[in-house]
């Protein structure tokens, strides 16, 4: 039995998600995801101009005229949401955390493919696989997501990206769409990713609140990572330790886009503090240019 909470919760998610697709993404992500190849739809009468490659001898043959073979694009495909739910998912500086904006964004794409007649399935992981859904069409089955990701209890705080890459490896045995919600602090998953990418449509939906990249004037702070548990306090009263903040924050980011374009995955930063629709619609449609 789902809490009435959640229930209303997920139901505010589900009216204004699928408002979203009606008016914006849906055609977005038919043209950002089409079909990767063609499968055979019918014969018709040769018609001048035709490909002469596209004959069917046998048809022709048969019914003392020339057939053509009429291909159209493959469009089921599977969406595999991999959506990291390690301690830092918990963060949020600006009105909401990384975790509540990678479910509202998880809705999103979800409402899109079974509009396009897709398959939907996710694995939420920490350092583990902590739940893994199998891909399937359906309301009910994207409802049934949403609701694991606010209702999963979280067994690890830890993050390890490789973990839910290899899963996907594992699990997906013909070339999916694998979008990545996470905010990709963690190392070790770069030839992970790029097995990933060499199979299947991989992009990196990156999480990011704007507390990680710069801290105003606070004085003595007590700070906790939420993945190891260890405590600090920091001084951020001068203009030095700002700076140095700030630096380290802006040389991560860095070495996170050069991985991703090193491994030619798409990426996009989504922000706490900003409005999703507009990066999420670049998006869509950048990719849809390179086509």
């Amino acid at each position: 039995m789902i809490p009435r909470e959640l229930f209303a919760t997920i139901r505010r998610l589900e009216i204004r998600t699928k408002g979203l697709v009606s008016n914006i993404f849906g055609g977005e992500y038919h043209s950002a995801f089409k079909g990767q190849g063609m499968e055979f739809a019918e014969v018709r009468p040769y018609q001048v101009g035709d490909d002469i490659r596209a004959i069917d001898w046998n048809v022709s043959a048969r019914n003392g005229d020339t057939y053509v073979k009429i291909f159209e694009e493959e469009r089921e495909q599977t969406v595999m949401l991999l959506v990291d739910v390690s301690g830092s998912g918990d963060f949020g500086s600006a009105g909401r955390f990384k975790r509540e904006l990678a479910a509202e964004i998880c809705a999103v794409v979800a409402f899109s493919a079974i509009q396009n007649d897709d398959k939907v399935g996710l694995v939420l992981f920490s350092d583990t696989v902590e739940l893994f859904v199998p891909p399937k069409k359906g309301r009910k089955h994207v409802l049934r997501l949403v609701r694991d990701l606010f209702a999963h209890e979280v067994r690890s705080h830890r993050t390890d990206l490789s973990v839910a890459l290899n899963h996907a490896l594992h699990v997906l045995s013909r070339r999916s769409i694998v979008l990545i919600l996470s905010d990709f602090l963690d190392s070790g998953y770069e030839n992970a990713l790029r097995a990933v990418a060499r199979r299947h449509d991989t992009v990196a939906m990156q999480l990011v609140d704007p507390a990680e990249q710069a801290l105003p004037a606070l004085g003595l702070l007590d700070l906790v990572d939420a993945e190891t548990g260890e405590r600090m306090t920091v001084d951020l009263s001068g203009l030095r330790q700002r700076s140095a903040y700030e630096h380290a924050a802006r040389t991560r980011q860095l070495a996170t886009g050069d991985l991703l374009r090193r491994v030619r995955v798409d990426h996009v930063e989504l922000h706490t503090d900003q409005d999703y629709v507009e990066p999420l619609v670049q998006l869509f449609r950048s990719r849809n240019r390179r086509r």
